[in-house]
């Protein structure tokens, strides 16, 4: 069972609801009090962390130090996928075809609101699973929380946010583990399933294939924008819309053998994760940079300099595989290294199929999906093409709410 820290007793396992209660605490010093006396202030969950959402994430090239010398593990006949090309989940065949999936996640605020926040934690963390052409099965959250510093019910937001994105892929919260911490986290470790024929890596691009963005860019932006009280209503509409969109057209597309890799976009970066794509391929992607989708006000916002710090460490990690125009915006570059926190999927596709897929994917409910480029013969990198539309490419998130 889920063991919430001191201040709530653990929640049944399954959707739609998670049950919490809550039951004496003890401060730091020992001295126990009841909930009555805790008035604990309303802050800013924001405010309590150094950064928020994907863009917590360490630089590429931090990560890539630490895991050098880390054992390999391709010695397990049945780990399908593990780090080799750092996918973003490792596959197991357990029996015939039948494989398990399995990934965690896990973050900062990225919104002030609890439920928001758990809402897209969780949708974050399952897009993993989606990823990789497979279909969630069950979730475990990930808690820490500064005790002292957060009310028990802004936490029990938090867990009710992330059941309820859980109960919309169809999947209970079956447990879990909770810390005291300086900075509140929380997120998921899913387990899903999928078909040994239906893996779909990162390092399976094909020369020639076209490649599809399934969500619009700039949630890093936006959500810089948001400890600057500068977005406004409709740009939080517009942020939550994309954010709590559940990845599920991956499982879909994995039944299509001319979807050939797939992979989710998130704290790297479009360029971050393409690149992942290009070495695992060893291949070359060109993005056409007038075709990414792009929230309605990210471009705005960059050029006023509302950008992250990720966005700076990201391209300080690998632009030297990056080839961009010689007239390319500081703003420019900023959305394509922009840290996005439950982005879409990057999906390459053989090109003669590339628009029925496209066709596929609006059709599920993702109408910002759009070709963004293609996969060449080449030294493993990227090359950007042309320059941000003058309007932002992005379509209606009306219907992208399930």
């Amino acid at each position: 069972m889920l063991k919430i820290i001191e201040g709530l007793v653990p929640f049944a396992a399954g959707p739609p609801k998670a049950r919490t209660a809550v039951r004496k605490l003890s401060r730091r010093d020992q001295r126990p009090y009841s909930p009555a006396s805790m008035d604990t202030p309303a802050v800013r969950l924001t405010s309590l962390a150094h950064g928020g959402g994907c863009g917590c994430k360490l630089a590429p090239s931090v990560l890539r130090e630490l895991l050098a010398n880390q054992p390999s593990a391709n010695g397990f006949a049945d780990l399908l996928v593990g780090t080799e090309t750092s996918d973003d989940a490792a596959v197991w065949r357990l029996v015939g075809d039948t494989c398990v999936i399995a990934t965690t996640d896990f973050f900062m605020p990225i919104v002030d609101d609890p439920a928001d926040f758990g809402r897209i934690a969780a949708t974050n963390a399952i897009s993993d699973v989606y990823a990789m052409g497979g279909r969630p099965l069950m979730a475990l959250a990930i808690l820490g929380m500064p005790l002292g510093k957060i009310a028990p019910e802004t936490v029990r937001e938090i867990l009710a946010g992330g059941a309820a994105a859980c109960a919309r892929a169809g999947i209970p919260v079956a447990g879990g583990h909770s810390i005291d911490a300086p900075e509140p986290i929380y997120g998921l470790a899913v387990i899903g399933s999928c078909k040994a024929d239906e893996v779909r890596r990162n390092s399976d691009a094909q020369a020639g294939d076209a490649l599809i963005l399934t969500k619009p860019i700039g949630v890093g932006v936006y959500s810089a924008a948001i400890k600057r009280d500068s977005l406004g209503a409709d740009g939080y509409a517009e942020l939550l819309a994309t954010t709590t969109q559940l990845n599920s057209v991956g499982a879909e597309l994995a039944h299509d053998p001319a979807v050939h890799g797939m992979t989710d976009v998130t704290g790297f970066g479009l360029l971050g994760h393409g690149l992942e794509m290009a070495r695992g391929s060893r291949l070359e992607l060109v993005i056409d940079a007038g075709a990414i989708p792009v929230l309605a006000r990210a471009a705005e916002l960059a050029q006023s300099g509302v950008v992250t710090g990720a966005s700076q460490r990201n391209w300080a990690s690998y632009g030297a595989d990056v080839e961009l125009p010689a007239d390319v915006a500081d703003w420019q570059r900023h959305l394509l290294t922009d840290p996005q926190t439950s982005g879409g999927l990057l999906v390459s596709v053989a090109a003669a199929r590339a628009d029925a897929v496209l066709a596929t994917i609006h059709a599920a409910g993702y109408p910002a999906a759009r070709i963004v480029g293609r996969a060449e013969r080449g030294t493993p990198g990227i090359r950007v093409e042309g320059s941000f539309a003058a309007e932002p490419v992005a379509g209606s998130f009306e219907s992208a709410r399930r």
